[in-house]
């Protein structure tokens, strides 16, 4: 309160002492009031101090100013604009209360404003910048009252500091510039004030000076003319300027925000007159002096270049562009070129003097720069000797000047830059290639060019040249894109190449087709490649100004779609679009994902760009999309969502594209963005990408598509939409592509593809062509699909292809089928997964398998010519073997029979016919065991009704005494014997390569398979157990094999005789002869079956042999003429047959052996010929003499008496004939034992009997019982034929035993062994019906069997007889 009354106090003492002057001087009162009247100010000076203080005449001036009024901080009511505050009382009170109170507001905020101008002197730094501030502030609102306070407090005070008159610089000029117009009186006083302290030399030195010049140029900012006026003035009399003069034409020339529009231009207007009026000086040497020096002279960061330097630069180059001397202008651009070329700023700004003096003097700038390329230093740094000292520095980034001074000679230039241009690219290409390489060199390089890139690209006349060097250049510029580090991207470099290589191609003559391909290839590497933005950034956290990746990926994407856009344009045809898309093609198939978006949002801004400019020539056709539509649905599946969007949308403008293509018609309707378009603005990236953008907004929707109804689609149903406008070629295409996909490591890229084929061919693979190709592709890939998904759409695509390109399939198929592997195997499978086609297969490999190479024609016996086989044939032979394994192919395959049949047989003659090696040994790939087709014995499949099938039954228990729980190792009941894998089928766990079978075994392995896969398992067991397949290996010995095989069918009473017999008919009429021998063997077999009368009559029959007796071929007319001495055409022979059976019974007792064994033969064709009805009669009698010679000492014999046996129990099959049982009954033990017979055709005759006799007994298991017999070996197989005999023959155990106990009196070891351990197994399960039914001698017999069978080779045996013997001891204990 103290400080406020004196305050008080004060300054009514001075405002009644002062109060006469300042009635007389306003300006002086309120000088007065704004010092005295601030509570917080200092002391003001006295009176008599500021009369004797020396003042400026400025500031006099200044001083007798009336301060001008502003209308906008005023009241609308008239009123002085001075703080009357020392007034009387009552002139005061004779105010309006409003007005005073007005009055003293404006007063206190003078007197606040006084106080902080005031407060500027202080040396906080915070309390500074709070003050300047607060005074910016008040500005703002009230810049008149600001200036006015400014104004007085510099009058006040001329003696203040150098800083403290600086920092009021600041002030003023924000103040200046926050004014919306400057009254001409401030103005004036204002320039006039900056003007004289911008030439003052302070301690501060420049900063003072610049802080001065900026009022001047806040000032501009009002009224830049009276300023520029000045200015002329002073650089004009002919001293060289000062530098705050040259500060501020420097600001004014590169600051456009100074100038309202088209203010600009009249300034350098007025600069370029300025210039013309500044020649003069050149030849003055002093002038000319200091100019180089400020030239010269070193900046205070090399960075930043000052304004003043900057525009000496312009300045000096208008200057010579005016001069009209040649002889001048060349003196000093040569004396410019000699300075120092060390520091950036420099070399810019001597190119930007050497390219505004060209504007006039083009041939002399070209001739300086010439004679200057070839000076000793630019041939130093050309060559790049090492740099001894600091003054070679200068030299050595010269090149880097020679580079901007051509592109800024381009520039300013204009119009007579045309004829130049080759010249000057090649100059640019020769220091790119000879320069020592840096970055400097590199942005020198790249700015030059973009310059006159730029030049030529604005000038009209440039379409009329053709510019030769432009191709060396695009060499330069890709070695340059290449030379760009792979994991960085720190600078613009790969934006500016590509803007540069953008309009290059623009220009004459056009790029031919190799160079566009590497310019595609080399900016799409060096974009598309970069790592993910993350990476990027990583490489930049050590920069001091680290740049903005983001934005800087962003700039480089939108300049490669620019570039992408520009081709397209130059030759708006689809095969331009073709070679843009196929370079895409590698990146959109890439495995980081990052590549994979670059490229689909690349594609999708050239699509977008297409579809919404319409640029395309609507007379070409749009094709060869289907392969960018494939890429694109794939890509619809990427696990980045970001990618499956873009895919999506590019898919929706290239179905507009098509649209307007097809319809030839204007901009669709709602497409109306703009024509270039870029995924991603400048400052940011597509709002949902997850790749190069680091945040995305959580509803992706928000992305703006075209209001097309294809874009609400999704993604499956776009593809749907496209392809319905897509030819078949392009069809084709978009499969290839897929088919490629298959192929992918990329798991999602091989679904993906996987589902694009299906859906392809569901839609549309009736209209396919060249299905053969894309089948066999399917093949290749196959085998490196691994998804099973992926895998089985494939092959389901495969099945859908077949349903209207079956043949061509086939055909394709066997073409790789020969070996054949399980991807093969399973495209077959694929093949048939339906039955109508499944069915059309099985016909169309019939046909192929008659495409044979040997020519049609009679075969005479003559040596046959050894072709070459058709290689479709034999491969259609092989599939016809495996396909029968396939249970896609089982129906057809049953319902294919009897063409099979016969094809199959004939396919034998013919592979006999060839004489072709048995087993050529050529590489096979290895195949897997479990898979169903491989090569194998036939595999026979068991009734349904035994699969269930128990094991057979035995004795439930033995005498309790017999119970020998330590001994558990008795022979155990086999399992049901399961067919031997073939020597041609790889075992388990070995998958080592094969030979691959000869044709004749893989048609006879055809044939095995056909019989036991359809049902026909006993036709082949009669085959098996005679080693009836061996009549096939040889020509001679085939009809003997057909022949057999049909009478097989015929006594087992197969149902496929009326169907075989039908489909031979027709071959009887074949062209092939082969095909013809073939019916005809099976006709005169099928003649003794009483089903062949109801397909063919007896006449008829008749009729058939008849003909054949005039077929070209011998063997045919032969069979035939046997055929017609049936016994169904000539009844009576039947009696004579059955009366010269007693007579070839008698000669059994023959001496001779080779007579035994024919007659023997004879009777059982005599049985054959006479069959069931009249060989009854005399069936005993054969029965009982055949059975005689079954332990003959002459192997013949016994294979003879075994074989009449078996075909006598084969012709009365069905018949009950209780006598003929007995004999059965009887002959099964022999034959049992006889199994393990020295002679092989006595075992042979012996399993063939065996099993006729099972079949005639009925036995269950015949199947079993056939596999075992053919195939299976050891103690378990005896076992099984040991339970099977005692099973079914229960009430013949007395005969059986005591057969097998004189079988222990053999001579033969194995047969004296089997019925050893037939007997074994006897007293096993019986123990107790043996020990009534041996007798004592039989005992000691026994005992002194297994004795010896103890010392048997073969450990089964040895052990099976310790255990027999200690049986055998027990049950000769018993009483």
């Amino acid at each position: 309160m103290d400080g406020q009354h004196s305050e008080k106090s004060q300054s009514d003492t001075t405002a009644d002492r002062t109060s006469s002057a300042m009635s007389q001087n306003p300006r002086a009162a309120q000088r007065q009031a704004g010092t005295r009247g601030n509570p917080e100010g200092d002391a003001p000076c006295p009176a008599s101090h500021r009369i004797s203080s020396p003042i400026s005449r400025s500031m006099k001036d200044l001083s007798c100013m009336k301060v001008p009024q502003d209308p906008a901080h005023r009241d609308k009511q008239a009123h002085p604009t001075t703080i009357l505050l020392c007034k009387s009382r009552s002139s005061q009170a004779a105010l309006m209360p409003k007005e005073h109170k007005m009055f003293m507001e404006e007063a206190y905020n003078a007197a606040i404003c006084f106080k902080m101008l005031r407060d500027l002197n202080g040396s906080d730094p915070l309390h500074l910048k709070y003050i300047i501030k607060k005074i910016k502030g008040m500005a703002y609102r009230a810049p008149n009252l600001v200036l006015e306070t400014i104004h007085d407090y510099l009058v006040d005070n001329p003696e203040i500091s150098s800083r403290h008159k600086f920092r009021l610089f600041h002030v003023l000029e924000a103040v200046i510039e926050a004014s919306n117009s400057l009254e001409e009186a401030w103005q004036k006083s204002f320039m006039q004030l900056a003007l004289e302290n911008m030439t003052k030399s302070t301690e501060l030195e420049e900063v003072y000076q610049d802080a001065a010049s900026d009022v001047l140029l806040a000032i501009c900012r009002h009224s830049w003319r009276m300023v520029a006026q000045h200015l002329e003035t002073e650089v004009l009399t002919g001293v060289f300027p000062h530098r705050s003069l040259l500060y501020v034409m420097g600001i004014l020339t590169s600051n456009e925000a100074i100038f309202n529009e088209g203010e600009k231009a009249c300034w350098e207007e007025q600069l370029a007159q300025l210039a013309v009026k500044s020649v003069q000086f050149l030849n003055t040497d002093m002038w000319s002096k200091e100019l180089l020096l400020a030239l010269t002279k070193p900046d205070r960061t090399h960075q930043e270049q000052p304004p003043e330097k900057a525009f000496l630069f312009i300045y000096y180059g208008l200057i010579l562009q005016a001069e009209d001397n040649s002889t001048t202008v060349r003196t000093h651009l040569r004396t410019l070129l000699d300075t120092s070329h060390q520091w950036p700023k420099q070399r810019e700004g001597i190119a930007l003097t050497i390219g505004l003096a060209a504007a006039r003097h083009l041939d002399h700038v070209w001739a300086v720069l010439e004679q200057f390329g070839r000076s000793t230093p630019i041939k130093w740094s050309l060559h790049s000797f090492c740099l001894k000292n600091a003054e070679d520095l200068q030299w050595k980034w010269a090149s880097s000047t020679i580079l901007l001074s051509y592109g800024q000679m381009a520039v300013r230039a204009k119009a007579h830059i045309l004829p130049w241009v080759d010249n000057i690219l090649s100059r640019m290409v020769f220091y790119f290639h000879y320069s020592s390489w840096d970055e400097t060199l590199k942005q020198s390089f790249l700015s030059a060019v973009l310059m006159l890139v730029g030049a030529v690209s604005r000038n009209e006349g440039a379409h009329s040249y053709e510019f030769s060097q432009v191709s060396e250049l695009l060499d330069c510029l890709m070695v340059l894109m290449e030379k760009e580090p792979r994991d960085t991207l720190c600078t613009p470099t790969r934006q500016q190449t590509i803007h540069i290589i953008s309009s290059l191609c623009k220009l004459r003559p056009p790029l031919d087709l190799e160079k566009k391909s590497q310019l595609l290839s080399t900016c799409l590497h060096s974009v598309l490649a970069l790592p993910l933005l993350d990476v990027l950034e990583k490489h930049t956290c050590l920069f001091l100004e680290p740049p903005n990746i983001q934005t800087l990926y962003n700039k480089t994407s939108s300049a490669l779609d620019q570039l992408l856009q520009s081709f397209i344009m130059q030759s708006p045809t689809t095969d331009e679009l073709h070679l843009l898309l196929s370079h895409l093609y590698p990146w959109l198939a890439s495995e980081k994902a990052q590549e994979r978006q670059r490229a689909v949002d690349r594609s999708t801004a050239l699509l977008r760009f297409l579809s919404h400019s319409h640029s395309l020539d609507p007379k070409e056709d749009f094709r060869r999309i289907g392969q960018l539509v494939g890429m694109l649905g794939i890509l619809c599946q990427d696990p980045d969502r970001a990618i499956q969007q873009s895919s999506v949308e590019g898919l929706g403008h290239l179905y507009q594209l098509l649209i307007s293509q097809t319809a030839r018609a204007a901009p669709m309707v709602n497409a109306q963005a703009p024509k270039q378009l870029s995924p991603a603005s400048v400052d940011g990236a597509p709002v949902w990408s997850s790749g190069d953008q680091k945040t995305a907004p959580p509803t992706p929707p928000e992305m703006t598509f075209p209001k097309d109804h294809i874009f609400q689609l999704d993604s499956s149903q776009v593809i749907k939409e496209v392809m319905k406008h897509l030819t078949k070629a392009e069809l084709t295409d978009l499969i290839w592509t897929a088919i490629e996909g298959l192929g992918s490591a990329s798991p999602f890229r091989v679904q993906a593809a996987a589902d694009m084929l299906l859906t392809t061919i569901r839609e549309h693979g009736a209209k396919l062509e060249t299905v053969a190709n894309l089948g066999r592709a399917i093949h290749l890939q196959l085998c490196s699909v691994c998804i099973p998904q992926a895998k089985e759409k494939a092959l389901h695509a495969i099945t859908l292809l077949a349903q209207n390109h079956t043949p061509e399939l086939v055909a394709t198929f066997l073409d790789f089928s020969v070996p054949l592997d399980s991807h093969a195997f399973c495209l077959w499978r694929a093949l048939g997964a339906e039955q109508p086609v499944s069915r059309q297969v099985l016909a169309v490999l019939l046909a192929w398998l008659q495409e044979r190479a040997l020519p049609p024609g009679p075969r005479d016996g003559s040596p046959q010519p050894k072709d070459k086989p058709c290689p479709r044939s034999l491969a259609a032979m092989n599939m016809l073997h495996e396909l029968q394994f396939a249970r896609e192919f089982k129906k057809a395959v049953q319902e294919a029979f009897p063409q099979l049949l016969l094809a199959l047989l004939a396919q034998l003659h013919y592979t006999l016919e060839l004489h072709l090696p048995q087993e050529p040994h050529l590489p096979q790939e290895p195949l897997l065991p479990q898979e169903p087709h491989l090569p194998r014995e036939p595999h026979l499949p068991q009734e349904p009704h035994l699969l269930q099938e128990p094991h057979l039954p035995r004795e439930p228990h033995l005498p309790q005494e017999l119970h020998l729980p330590q001994e558990p190792h008795l022979p155990q009941e086999p399992h049901l014997p399961q067919e031997p894998r073939s020597a041609l089928e790889p075992q388990p766990g070995h998958e080592a390569p094969e030979a691959m079978p000869s044709p004749h075994s893989t048609s006879l392995e055809a044939l095995k398979s056909l019989l036991s896969t359809t049902g026909h398992w006993q036709d082949f067991a009669h085959l098996e157990l005679q080693g009836g397949w061996k009549l096939f290996s040889t020509i001679d010995t085939y009809p003997q094999g057909v022949s057999l095989l049909a009478r097989a069918m015929v006594q087992n009473h197969c149902k496929q005789i009326k169907a075989v017999t039908s489909q031979l008919l027709p071959n009887l009429q074949s062209k092939e002869a082969r095909e013809r021998k073939v019916a005809i063997l099976i006709l005169t077999e099928f003649l003794y079956s009483p089903t062949l009368l109801e397909v063919l009559p007896r006449q008829a029959a008749l009729i058939v042999l008849a003909r054949s007796l005039r077929d070209p071929s011998p063997e045919v007319r032969v069979l035939s003429l046997q055929g017609l001495g049936n016994i169904l055409f000539h009844p009576e022979k039947e009696s004579l047959l059955r009366r010269q059976l007693p007579p070839f019974l008698d000669g059994f007792f023959q001496n001779n052996e080779q007579v035994v064994v024919q007659v023997m033969g004879t009777v059982s064709d005599v049985l054959h010929r006479l069959g069931a009805h009249s060989a009854a009669a005399q069936s005993l009698g054969v029965a009982i003499n055949a059975r005689s010679f079954f332990d003959d000492e002459r192997d013949g014999i016994r294979a003879a008496a075994m074989a009449l046996f078996g075909d006598l129990v084969a012709a009365m099959a069905g018949k009950e004939l209780s006598s003929l049982r007995t004999q059965v009954h009887q002959s099964m033990v022999p034959l049992f034992l006889h199994l393990k017979d020295h002679c092989p055709g006595v075992v042979t005759q012996a399993k063939f009997t065996l099993y006729r006799c099972a079949v005639l007994l009925r036995w269950r298991l015949r199947h079993t019982l056939f596999c075992t017999l053919a195939w299976e070996r050891g103690l378990s197989a005896r076992h099984f034929l040991w339970t099977c005999l005692m099973t079914h023959s229960q009430e013949e155990f007395g005969i059986h035993l005591a057969q097998a106990l004189s079988y222990l009196h053999s001579r033969h070891r194995h047969i004296k062994t089997w019925a050893a351990l037939f007997i074994g197994y006897t007293i096993c399960y019986h123990p107790q019906a043996v020990s009534q039914m041996v007798s004592s001698v039989d005992t000691n017999l026994l005992f002194s069997t297994f004795e010896d069978l103890k010392k048997d080779p073969e450990p089964s045996i040895r052990v099976f007889a310790t255990r027999q013997l200690y049986f055998l001891q027990k049950v000769a204990a018993r009483p």
